[in-house]
C-alpha cells in the first residue's frame, strides 16, 4: 500500500471518530439529561485525547513526507492534513483535552446563567475558557497576533486585520442605510398575534423540504441556540420556538438548512476525507444567509409563505403578500444577533469581533467584559441593555470556546453578496420556483457550484471559482441599498 492510500485510510478512521465526537455535542445540546453535564464534559475531553492522539501521530508526518498526489482531490486532501498536522502537533494534548472538558461544562453553565439572568455564575467558567484559548493562540501564534492563530480554525488564511479593515468599509453605509429606513415616513406593518408551538414546527419542517434538507439522512430537533452537526449521511439541524414570533423559528429553520444542504451536497465520494466539509466556515454562512436572505426573504419565496401561514394559523391580520413582504423584513432596533435584520446583523457582529479580539489580546478582561458590551451596544444601536440574556449572554459561542468564528458571520454575508450576483446572472427564472415554495432551481445551481466540491479549494478560491470574480463586500451592500429603499419609499 502506498503512502497515500495508508494516510487517507487512517485519515478516514479519524474522521469517523470526529463525527462521533460532534455526535455527543449534539446530544448535549438537544436531549442529554440536565444532570449528565459534569459526566459530559469527561467524556468530551477522553474522544478529544484520543482524537489528539490520532491527528499528531508521528506516522502522518512520514506518510506526508512519501506522498505523491497525482489529482487535484488527493493534493486538496493532503492540504487540509499537512496544515492540520502542522497546528496540532503545536498543541499539548494536555491543553487540547483540558480546552474539551472545560468548554463543554461552560456550555452547561452558560445556558443556566442564560436562563436565571445571572452573569457572576458564568464568568468563573469563561475566565478559564478565554485562558485556555489565550494558550492554545499562543501555542499556535508563530509570532502573528494571537486572534489570527484562532480565526484561522474557522477561516484559513484570513487575518485580523484584513477583517477590521472590511468592517470599516462596510460600517459607515449600513448605519447610513439604518437611519434612512429609521427615520423614514413609512414603515411596513408588524406581525402580531400567537402562532401555536405544533403548527410553527410542522410548518418549519415544510420550509426545510422547500429548501430541499433530505429528511432521510437528516433531523430537525430543539435547542436554546439553533445550530448545525454532522456531515455526509447524518446532518442534523435545530431550530426553536417562540409562540410571538414564528419567524425566529421558520428563518432560524431555512438557515439551519442552509449549512446542512451544504453538507448534504458534498460529493459522496470525500465522504470521511479532509475535504468532504466546508471549505469554511466563512463559506458555509454563504449557504445559510442566502438560503435565509435572498432567498428566503425575497419577494418570490414570502408570497408563498404568505399563503401558508395563513392557512396554518387562520389568517395574520396583514391585508396582503406585499404587506407581508415588509412585515418579514421590518428593520427595527433589537438586542438579538440572530434576530436581526439584515441591515443591523453586520453591527451586531462587529461588535462581539472587536470584543472578543481585546478579550485574546488581553486588552480586556472577563471581569470587565458586561460593562464593555452594555457601553458599546449602546453607543452602536442606541438603546441599553435590559438584562443579560439580551446582552452578553445571549450567544453560545463563547462559552464554548469559538473565540475567530463571530467574523465568519459577516465574511459569509459578503460571500452570499457575491454568490446571489452570479446566481441571478447564471438563472434568469430564478424566482419562478420560489412562488411556489419550490427553491431547487436556486439550490441547484449552489449545490453544483459551490456545495458539491465541499473544501476542495480554499475559502476565497471557492468563492471565486462559484462566482467567476473574487469577492468584495459591494455586491451586498448594493443588494441591501436596492431591497430597503423600495421596502421603505426612501
Amino acid at each position: 500500500m502506498s503512502a497515500l492510500a495508508e494516510l487517507m485510510a487512517y485519515q478516514r478512521e479519524t474522521e469517523a471518530l470526529a463525527q462521533v465526537a460532534g455526535r455527543l455535542g449534539w446530544d448535549q445540546e438537544t436531549v442529554m439529561p440536565r444532570g449528565a453535564a459534569e459526566q459530559r464534559s469527561a467524556e468530551m475531553a477522553a474522544m478529544e485525547g484520543v482524537l489528539h492522539a490520532r491527528r499528531t501521530d508521528p506516522r502522518i508526518g512520514d506518510w506526508l513526507a512519501g506522498a505523491t498526489p497525482e489529482t487535484e482531490v488527493e493534493a486538496a486532501n493532503l492540504r487540509e492534513i499537512a496544515r492540520s498536522y502542522a497546528r496540532n502537533t503545536k498543541v499539548p494534548a494536555r491543553l487540547a483535552a483540558e480546552l474539551a472538558r472545560v468548554t463543554s461544562l461552560a456550555q452547561g453553565r452558560w445556558a443556566e446563567a442564560r436562563a436565571a439572568e445571572d452573569v457572576p455564575a458564568f464568568l468563573p467558567v469563561l475566565e478559564e475558557v478565554v485562558a485556555l484559548r489565550r494558550e492554545e493562540a499562543a501555542a499556535l501564534a508563530d509570532g502573528r497576533p494571537l486572534y489570527d492563530a484562532l480565526l484561522d480554525d474557522y477561516e484559513p488564511g484570513a487575518t485580523e486585520a484584513e477583517i477590521a479593515a472590511l468592517f470599516d468599509r462596510m460600517r459607515p453605509r449600513l448605519v447610513a442605510l439604518r437611519d434612512r429606513v429609521l427615520g423614514a415616513d413609512y414603515a411596513p406593518p408588524a406581525l402580531a398575534g400567537t402562532f401555536p408551538r405544533d403548527a410553527q414546527l410542522a410548518l418549519s419542517r415544510d420550509l426545510a423540504l422547500a429548501f430541499q434538507y433530505d429528511l432521510d439522512i437528516g433531523r430537525i430537533d430543539l435547542a436554546v441556540h439553533p445550530f448545525s452537526s454532522g456531515s455526509g449521511r447524518d446532518v442534523r439541524i435545530t431550530t426553536r420556538v417562540a409562540e410571538d414570533d414564528p419567524f425566529n423559528c421558520f428563518y432560524s429553520t431555512i438557515h439551519e438548512v442552509g449549512h446542512a444542504t451544504y453538507e448534504q451536497g458534498v460529493d459522496p465520494a470525500h465522504l470521511l476525507t479532509p475535504i468532504g466539509r466546508g471549505a469554511s466556515m466563512g463559506v458555509h454562512e454563504s449557504q445559510s444567509r442566502i438560503y435565509e436572505n435572498q432567498l428566503g426573504r425575497g419577494r418570490a419565496f414570502t408570497g408563498w409563505l404568505f399563503q401558508r401561514m395563513g392557512a396554518a394559523f387562520g389568517g395574520l391580520g396583514i391585508d396582503d403578500a406585499d404587506a407581508f413582504y415588509g412585515a418579514v423584513n421590518r428593520v427595527r432596533p433589537g438586542y438579538i444577533r440572530t434576530e436581526a435584520d439584515e441591515i443591523q446583523y453586520n453591527l451586531h457582529v462587529m461588535l462581539r469581533f472587536d470584543l472578543e479580539r481585546d478579550l485574546i489580546a488581553g486588552r480586556l478582561q472577563v471581569s470587565e467584559l458586561k460593562e464593555a458590551w452594555n457601553t458599546r451596544f449602546a453607543a452602536d444601536f442606541g438603546v441599553a441593555v435590559d438584562r443579560p440574556s439580551n446582552g452578553l449572554l445571549q450567544d453560545v459561542h463563547w462559552s464554548v470556546g469559538l473565540f475567530g468564528y463571530f467574523p465568519t458571520y459577516s465574511l459569509g454575508n459578503v460571500y452570499a453578496g457575491c454568490l446571489f450576483d452570479a446566481l441571478k446572472r447564471d438563472v434568469p427564472d430564478w424566482e419562478d420556483g420560489l412562488t411556489r415554495g419550490d427553491a431547487n432551481a436556486c439550490t441547484g445551481w449552489l449545490r453544483e457550484r459551490l456545495q458539491r466540491h465541499g473544501a476542495l479549494r480554499g475559502p476565497r478560491e471557492t468563492i471565486k471559482a462559484a462566482c467567476g470574480a473574487a469577492p468584495t463586500e459591494a455586491p451586498l451592500l448594493d443588494y441591501l441599498d436596492a431591497k430597503f429603499t423600495e421596502i421603505y419609499r426612501l
